[in-house]
Parts: C-alpha cells; sequence; structure tokens
C-alpha cells in the first residue's frame, strides 16, 4: 500500500471508530477488552506487524524494530504475561524508526513519558517488573491474538474502545460498509432529535410492564 493510500485508510477508519468497524466486519476481528490504552484519547490505524514474546523476555521487540516497516503498528504476543516489555527506551527506538504504534497483550511501563511522547499503546497491565533479552519465538509471521488473527499487513484500528484487527483482503469492504452504517445512524439520531423513539425505527416489540 502507498502511503497515501495508507493515510485515506487511516482517516477513514478514525472517522468511523473501533466499534463500527467491528460490527460492519462480520468478523472475529475484535481483540481482548481487557487490552486498553494506556492514556486516554490514543489512537491507531495502521498495518499490522506481529511478534512474540517469551514470557517475561523482550527480545523480540528490539529485533523487530530493525525489520518493522516505517508506518506499522507492533502487536506483541506474550502469552498474557504481564510484566514491563517496554517503556520510554523502546518508545523512542520505535518513533525513530517509524513505528506507529504498540498492541500488546503483557504489560508496559514509564507511561508518563510514553503520554508526554504521545506514542499509542494498548496494553493489558502496567508493571514495574522488567524482562530478559534471551529468546525470539516469532517476528513478522501470522498469529492468534486474542481473540483475533493477525497477519502483516493487516488493518489495526485502536481506541478508547477497544482493539480490532481487520483481515487486509476485507479492508475496503469493512470500510466501506461501516461507512453505509454510520450514514444510517446518523439518519437514525436524527429522527430522535426530531420526536422518534428507538422503539419505532428499529422496529422494536412493544410489551408493556406486567404482561
Amino acid at each position: 500500500m502507498s502511503a497515501n493510500f495508507e493515510s485515506t485508510i487511516a482517516q477513514r477508519a478514525q472517522a468511523l471508530g473501533s466499534s463500527t468497524l467491528y460490527e460492519a466486519s462480520g468478523l472475529p476481528t475484535a481483540v481482548d477488552p481487557a487490552i486498553r490504552p494506556l492514556w486516554r484519547g490514543a489512537f491507531i490505524a495502521a498495518p499490522a506487524f506481529p511478534l512474540e514474546c517469551s514470557p517475561g523476555d523482550n527480545l523480540a521487540l528490539h529485533l523487530a524494530l530493525e525489520r518493522a516497516p516505517k508506518g506499522s503498528v507492533l502487536v506483541v504476543g506474550t502469552g498474557n504475561f504481564v510484566a514491563g516489555y517496554w517503556g520510554e527506551v523502546l518508545t523512542v527506538a520505535a518513533q525513530a524508526a517509524g513505528v506507529v504504534g504498540l498492541v500488546i497483550d503483557g504489560g508496559v511501563r514509564d507511561i508518563q513519558a510514553i503520554e508526554k511522547l504521545g506514542f499509542p499503546v494498548f496494553s493489558r497491565g502496567v508493571s514495574v517488573k522488567g524482562t530478559v533479552k534471551a529468546t525470539a519465538p516469532s517476528i513478522g509471521e501470522s498469529m492468534p491474538f486474542n481473540g483475533a488473527q493477525v497477519a502483516p499487513g493487516d488493518l489495526v484500528v485502536a481506541d478508547d474502545d477497544g482493539v480490532v484487527i481487520i483481515p487486509r483482503a476485507e479492508v475496503e469492504r469493512t470500510l466501506a460498509e461501516g461507512e453505509a452504517r454510520a450514514d444510517n445512524e446518523a439518519r437514525m439520531m436524527a429522527a430522535l432529535r426530531a420526536g422518534s423513539t428507538t422503539v419505532e425505527l428499529m422496529g422494536l416489540k412493544r410489551q408493556e410492564v406486567g404482561q
């Protein structure tokens, strides 16, 4: 994908948000909701670069920063082991390498510094405990990730609602269906402001209390 094309996709994804894109995809794209933004307002819409770390070992992250394409987001499996895999030093290294975000099912630390640097991170937790640097199970390979699948180049969208990973082949369809969904919701909200009810607009069955 060209840089301009990726920028257009990111703008469309940000306008829709992760929840709308999840509904529009019709696929198991949602990541475990326990993986949350490190700071409010963090946003990512970028191609995935997956990797796996051994529990309590962050060597794969250091190696990935030498291999990840510019403009990508690191999607990191740790076996849900919460430790401080990532901190200020790796954030600075990532920004220098052109990596635009991190989604990790483990932990991070140096959260004030990361927020000050404006680097979007989505993690399972925060931990002061550091890691060793000994093994790198996989870098740049497809893998299951906390309820979704991720392959290099898949679209990762992460915001305050959560994280979705959309297969590369499904991105354009999902964006188009998401935009149609957003248009329908905009018309519904206009009707609600004009006095209609959700029961009427959604064709819901009325049932009196006590019946």
